[in-house]
């Protein structure tokens, strides 16, 4: 028993100094002590990420994922690879990161961190976004990965708040470009392109700091194609429907100026061509006004300086994003030059209203029969005079008050903000107005006044809200003359 002594004594000491010189470490997932080789690992990818060693963060990382494939650090570790792809920066580094957190987001969709790789993912694309004068493709991505984002996770609200402040901004950008896009056809008079474009960008971003000058080039657009129909020969009946309803979409543009953007610079213009038309000027709500207010206001302005070195950035100036308001998650539908077109060609033969009861007439030309694969025809054509009315439906006679365009020597410049005092039709009595007995309330064409958000501001609520706002930006020209 004696010769055992000293062996026990022995491993006594060992097992004591084993303890001594082995310190427990916090395991941040279980909370509890641990020993593990996985978390030496672990722990040495940390330190060498913390020192900007990237790669051999990434190799420790590697080889505690295939050494212990079901260690508690799995996840981590798999999110840490990505971590360090997005820390080291630059094209090749991100495009992999975007990789590994696609990864991450596949192999554990359930576990918090998922929303955090998602708005890494966007954050990606939001990094290498271009001004709107070149390559978009990194907006675009931006925008569906942030779209992904909020209707994905919508429960991590902080995540989610972030995604949609930098949704706003990328969709400003993405805007900017539409309009500028838009504005290049408008000036080549190639005004279904650019009704096309404005349509589309104003259907999807609302939110857009420009909205009125988008709008108002909008309207001058369908006034342009008026101009460049009644400069051309042709059938005076077709002539006359498409200029009723180039008219009414001019009007629906500037309209909405005045309702949904009553405090940006382009309502006092967007009236006078309302009363130029001889359309109803409509007054905003209440409702409206508001909104508006809160959107301007949280519109920020670029310092001088930035202004200054934006122009050697890569990177677009954001300042004037709205912060405020929800950024539209769905696309609507495009709008294209040829359903432009379309549109106008069925206004012409009397059915522009969709799914109307109104049918289509098909006339023949001439004698002979329409050619096979014949193109079909542009809103700029001019109307054959073969095209006439039959004879028991005869050309109603020139009307002496016909509306004439806003033109000088060339029949294809408009000039919007023009003295309309030498006209010798008076605009048309407003239903819409505010009567002064009303007390600010909207008295419409049945006498009822609306209450609540929803009744119509009067001058003063416009003026008031209008010296308020912290944001009386000069956007824009204003006179928008084609080439």
């Amino acid at each position: 028993m004696s010769r055992h002594i000293p062996v026990i004594i022995l491993l006594g000491v060992l097992a004591f100094a084993v303890g001594c010189t082995n310190k427990k470490v916090n395991n941040p997932l279980a909370n509890v002590g641990s020993k593990q080789p996985d978390k030496v690992l672990f722990d040495r990818a940390m330190d060498a990420m913390k020192h900007n060693r990237f790669d051999v963060a990434r190799i420790t990382l590697q080889t505690l994922i295939n050494t212990y494939p079901d260690s508690e650090y799995i996840a981590r570790a798999k999110l840490a690879v990505a971590d360090s792809w997005y820390a080291e920066g630059g094209g090749t580094a991100l495009a992999q990161a975007e990789i590994e957190y696609k990864d991450f987001e596949t192999f554990f969709p359930n576990m918090p961190e998922a929303a955090e790789a998602q708005l890494k993912i966007a954050n990606i694309h939001y990094q290498q976004m271009e001004k709107p004068d070149r390559d978009y493709t990194h907006a675009m991505r931006a925008e569906e990965e942030y779209r992904q984002l909020i209707l994905q996770y919508p429960d991590n609200k902080k995540v989610v708040a972030e995604g949609k402040q930098r949704l706003l901004e990328v969709q400003e950008v993405i805007a900017e470009r539409e309009y500028r896009v838009g504005r290049f056809y408008f000036l080549r008079q190639s005004y279904p392109a650019s009704i096309a474009r404005l349509r589309t960008l104003m259907d999807k971003y609302p939110l857009y700091s420009k909205a009125d000058e988008a709008l108002y080039l909008l309207g001058q657009a369908y006034e342009g194609e008026i101009a460049m129909l009644r400069s051309r020969p042709g059938n005076e009946v077709y002539k006359a429907r498409m200029i009723e309803d180039f008219t009414k979409n001019a009007a629906d543009a500037y309209s909405r100026i005045l309702t949904r953007y009553p405090l940006m610079d382009r309502t006092v213009d967007a009236k006078a061509r309302l009363e130029a038309l001889h359309q109803p000027v409509p007054r905003p709500t209440k409702a409206a006004l508001a909104q508006n207010k809160a959107e301007e206001e949280s519109r920020r302005e670029a310092s001088t300086v930035s202004r200054l070195m934006g122009n050697f950035q890569k990177h677009p100036d954001v300042a004037q994003a709205a912060r405020v308001g929800e950024p539209p998650l769905v696309d609507p539908q495009v709008v294209s030059a040829t359903s432009v077109v379309q549109e106008a060609t069925r206004a012409m033969m009397g059915g522009a209203a969709a799914g109307g009861k109104n049918s289509v007439a098909i006339e023949t030309v001439g004698k002979g029969a329409l050619a096979p694969d014949q193109p079909a025809p542009r809103s700029d054509t001019p109307v054959p005079e073969t095209a006439v009315t039959p004879a028991d439906n005869p050309a109603p006679a020139a009307d002496s008050n016909e509306l004439k365009p806003n033109v000088a020597a060339d029949p294809n410049e408009l000039k919007p903000n023009v003295d309309n005092s030498a006209q010798t039709a008076p605009p048309p009595t407003q239903v819409n107005e505010i009567d002064p007995g009303t007390n600010g309330q909207a008295v419409g064409a049945n006498g009822n006044a609306a209450a609540g958000a929803s009744a119509t501001a009067d001058d003063k609520d416009i003026e008031a809200a209008t010296s308020s706002s912290k944001h009386k930006k000069k956007k824009g020209l204003h006179k928008v003359i084609p080439f």
